[in-house]
């Protein structure tokens, strides 16, 4: 399971060009599921999430985590994450998660975030069409994958 963890300080996802959802200060997190993920790389992942440090404190160092800044969670189940680009330039998406795999792990990701973070969670909506614009703080991008601790 691979995390891209963007801090930002606001994001908006539309789908059919109306707002779903929106955060401000907080962090964008695209989820991407391979087919061999579990509840371990759920569990893994939503930790390092709520636990990283990469806000400013008041001297400037990323030393806050996003409860110090009563920050958000918007997150967006994203299979191309797991692209492989070995061969050719047309991207296969064999190793991500099928629906009937990867939806509840991502609603579990959902829960495991919102008990960890004390906030409900604003999403996505799994196999929409969606847009998402956002103001990457810093910036600062985090990429996390569960199988490389």
């Amino acid at each position: 399971m691979i995390a891209v963890v963007q801090r930002v300080s606001e994001a908006t996802l539309r789908i059919e060009n109306s707002i779903y959802s929106q955060i401000q200060t907080g962090f964008l997190v695209l989820l991407g599921i391979h087919e061999n993920d579990e509840i371990d790389d759920v569990n893994y992942l939503a930790q390092k999430i709520v636990g990283l440090r990469i806000f400013s404190d008041e001297e400037g160092k990323m030393n806050w985590d996003l409860q110090q800044v009563q920050g958000n969670i918007l997150l967006v189940s994203q299979f191309t994450l797991h692209a492989n680009t070995k061969k050719g330039n047309r991207p296969s998406f064999i190793e991500a998660a099928r629906p009937e795999k990867a939806i509840p792990l991502y609603e579990k990701m959902i829960d495991i975030l919102e008990e960890k973070s004390g906030k409900p969670i604003q999403t996505g909506q799994f196999g929409a069409d969606m847009q998402i614009t956002l103001v990457n703080d810093g910036p600062v991008t985090i990429i996390i994958d569960s199988k490389n601790p």
